[in-house]
């Protein structure tokens, strides 16, 4: 095993990654955890000392982080109500699982073809017993709240429909095969700057659209990009979402993914929707340079980067980039772009200058990359670790003989109202 030393500010010409950096980061979409147990299995690896120091590091990851003091689960007179299913004929047997394309904590994404009409969509399985067992309901129905205002914006991935099974969750989600941002980023490193601007004007409106509903993202990362089948940004997985918070309105749940995390989240501080902006603002940086800023794989010396370091820009940039990342990585959120008059403070800076943003919403302006996908079943933009991964047999199954009756009935109360059709309105 070789790792070596990264320089943050890193060009887009270096070869600087080694074949274990390309693996971490590769690793970094399961989240730090998995990999660091996937490292603890192999008994060469553990032998290098670097190794051994990533080993004794326990990253929070994608959840209710660090959280010492969680809630219980909500009793049933405290659960959410979303009405009754106005979908309680649909099941998973209307559709044929056909591979595997992302994985998470809960449960799996497949791609799939609906049996009656021939379309395909993602369809996002999650496993009940996983979230009630790492409290997260709250996630999971705030994820499908977002997804329900999401039908009217370019940039947001689209609900047809969920529904429930006695041991499952099923989103039934727009299909786009573009690739992760992440994946694209990957391969070429870092993105020249008139492509790095097309992004963050399409990521930046999809947030400005979600604050513009009183919603905070939280959890703006490259692996929670997509591009569609012509190459336009598609942001998804909302299930770090905070719904009603005002434009003064503050929260304090310390999540989101150490990488991106601001100062004031950090703290343990009230934070606002510029958490969001200080994520772009990450992301930005990352899609420049080739790495987030103030990265360490030591995750403390990380933190302690993101909360004292001085902000380092190489001069390869435009000063019209330098000022905006400066804007958005202010470490004290009431000066940060965006605290006074959210988006419109963003889409005015000169760095989007040369942005149409009506044209952009409209989807007028090309993108600067076409992933070049053949059709459906072109998966190439896809991770082989998830594709080649067999379908599971148990994705339309009801639950096995183990699965207790009590818990069927805590899954049932806990899940109230989740399954969900639009009305005809919807797409009109």
């Amino acid at each position: 095993v070789q790792i070596v030393q990264i320089d943050l500010s890193v060009s887009c010409g270096k070869e600087l990654f080694s074949p274990f950096f390309l693996s971490f980061m590769k690793q970094r979409r399961m989240g730090l955890n998995d990999f660091i147990q996937r490292l603890a299995t192999n008994s060469y690896a553990c032998k290098h000392p670097e190794v051994q120091s990533i080993l004794n590091l326990s990253p929070p990851q994608d959840a209710e982080l660090m959280n010492t003091n969680p809630s219980p689960p909500p009793s049933p007179s405290q659960q959410i109500n979303l009405g009754p299913s106005s979908n309680p004929s649909a099941k998973p047997s209307d559709f044929h699982f056909l591979k595997v394309i992302g994985k998470g904590s809960f449960g799996k994404v497949l791609l799939a073809r609906h049996r009656a009409d021939d379309e395909f969509y993602a369809v996002k399985v999650l496993q009940k017993k996983a979230i009630l067992k790492k409290k997260e309901e709250k996630h999971i129905m705030s994820e499908r709240n977002v997804l329900l205002k999401n039908v009217k914006h370019p940039f947001l991935v689209g609900l047809h429909y969920s529904f429930q099974t006695a041991d499952k969750l099923y989103f039934i989600l727009d299909y786009i095969n573009g690739g992760e941002l992440f994946y694209h980023l990957q391969r070429e490193r870092c993105f020249l700057e008139p492509r790095a601007r097309f992004y963050a004007a399409e990521i930046g409106s999809a947030l400005g659209y979600l604050h513009s509903l009183n919603i905070v993202y939280r959890d703006l990362k490259p692996e929670n990009i997509l591009l569609d089948s012509q190459g336009h940004i598609i942001l998804t997985d909302f299930g770090l979402c905070k719904e009603n918070i005002e434009p003064n309105g503050t929260t304090s749940t310390f999540c989101g993914t150490p990488e991106y995390l601001a100062p004031e989240v950090l703290h343990k501080q009230p934070y606002d929707r510029t958490v969001d902006w200080w994520c772009l603002g990450a992301v930005l940086y990352e899609m420049l340079y080739g790495l987030p800023p103030f990265y360490s794989r030591n995750t403390a010396e990380m933190y302690d980067n993101i909360l004292n370091k001085p902000l380092q820009l190489k001069p390869n940039i435009s000063n019209a980039a330098r000022h905006l990342l400066e804007g958005l990585l202010q470490k004290d959120r009431t000066k940060r772009l965006g605290c006074t008059d959210d988006f419109i403070e963003i889409k005015n800076h000169m760095f989007f200058s040369p942005i149409n943003w009506d044209d952009l919403n409209a989807k007028k302006i090309t993108p600067p990359f076409n992933p070049n996908v053949t059709g459906p079943n072109d998966l190439r933009h896809f991770d082989p670790e998830f594709t080649d991964e067999p379908v599971p047999n148990s994705i339309g199954c009801s639950p096995d003989s183990a699965l207790a009756t009590a818990s069927i009935k805590e899954a049932a109360e806990a899940f109230v109202g989740f399954s969900y059709a639009p009305s005809m309105d919807s797409y009109l």
